[in-house]
Order: structure tokens, then sequence, then C-alpha cells
């Protein structure tokens, strides 16, 4: 446990790459288009919760293998964003599933530290393309939702992206009370 509280406070924090292709505005609604890296994330997968509760699980797992429960029992920093899949059901609410990827830091992408949890899976992801909405706060479930339907509008008629799921993401620790960054990233379709 101090192992994770040290990481998130001291370690060093890494962004997750990403270019900026395009920004766009439509009505009060700005958001980017961006190619991310792919590469080795560290994965939880909660089912048969609802989406906060979920997360509330996964990411203390995911916190305490990049904090050094591992089997090299080293902490490795932070990637900025941790991200989580999200998986909306036919009638726009949000399924009971929650998919959290942590990027792993680039010093450990060729060799990363095997989890101790068997919950933790390390998975190689390709790169992808995302439009990103960017907003403020604390967020939960209907934060992200709600956000996501806003980007999905601004979106009509002019990109196409997947459906089936999309991105919610977080820049801050939980003890950050003000400039909280959160943002919802859809997943460019290539339809």
């Amino acid at each position: 446990m101090f192992g994770m509280i040290k990481n998130s406070l001291f370690g060093r924090v890494e962004t997750w790459p990403w270019q900026v292709l395009s920004k766009g505005v439509k009505g009060e609604v700005s958001y980017e288009e961006r190619t991310c890296e792919g590469g080795k994330f560290a994965t939880v997968e909660v089912t048969d919760k609802p989406v906060d509760e979920a997360l509330r699980e996964a990411m203390p797992k995911v916190m305490k293998y990049v904090g050094g429960t591992n089997d090299k029992g080293i902490g490795m920093g932070m990637t900025v964003p941790i991200s989580f899949a999200v998986f909306p059901s036919a009638e726009g609410s949000l399924e009971k599933k929650l998919k959290v990827w942590f990027r792993i830091p680039n010093a450990f992408q060729s060799n990363p530290p095997a989890p101790s949890d068997d919950s933790i899976k390390i998975e190689d992801r390709e790169g992808i393309t995302v439009y990103s909405m960017q907003f403020g706060g604390y967020a939960k479930a209907t934060d992200y939702e709600a956000h996501a339907t806003e980007l999905r509008t601004a979106l009509e008629g002019t990109a196409t992206y997947r459906s089936d799921f999309y991105f919610c993401t977080g820049y801050d620790p939980p003890m950050k009370p003000y400039g909280r960054r959160n943002e919802v990233w859809l997943v460019k379709s290539n339809e």
C-alpha cells in the first residue's frame, strides 16, 4: 500500500504518447482528433457491477501493480491518462462491464514486470485514433455518459466512430481537488 501511495504522490508521471491531428468546435463542444501510440498495457476487467463500483474495484489493483506489487517489486511511475473502456447498451445506458487500460511506462515497455495479482493481464494494444472531449471535476459514470453524448452529437455527420465501446480517461490522482482533467474518447472507425 505504501508503494502505491508513494508512486502516485512522488513517482514520475509520463504522458501516453499521442499526436493531435485536428481540432474542432461545434456549438459549445470543443474536441480533438488524436492518434494514440500503442504498446503494452496492464488491464483489469470487471463485470456484473455498475461502472463506478467496478472502477473502485479495478483501479486499486492497477495502482498496486505499478506501485511495486509485481514480480520485480519495483514502482514504475505513472502514465496518464488512465483509461477505461465502457460498453453502452442498445438503449444508451452503460452495461455492467468495465476494462481498465494502464499504459506501461516506456522504460518497462520491452519487459514489463509480471503482475502478482492474476486478475491483471499484460496486453499488447495497437495504436488508435480517437475523438477526444475534455471536461473537469470528479467524474462519475453519469458524467462520462453525458459528455460522450455531447461528443457524438458534435461529430454527427462528420466522423465515424465505434459504437460498441468508448474510453473514459482521467489524468489526476484522487487527492487533487481542483483543475481536474477527464476526457471521453470515441474510437475512430475505419469503415
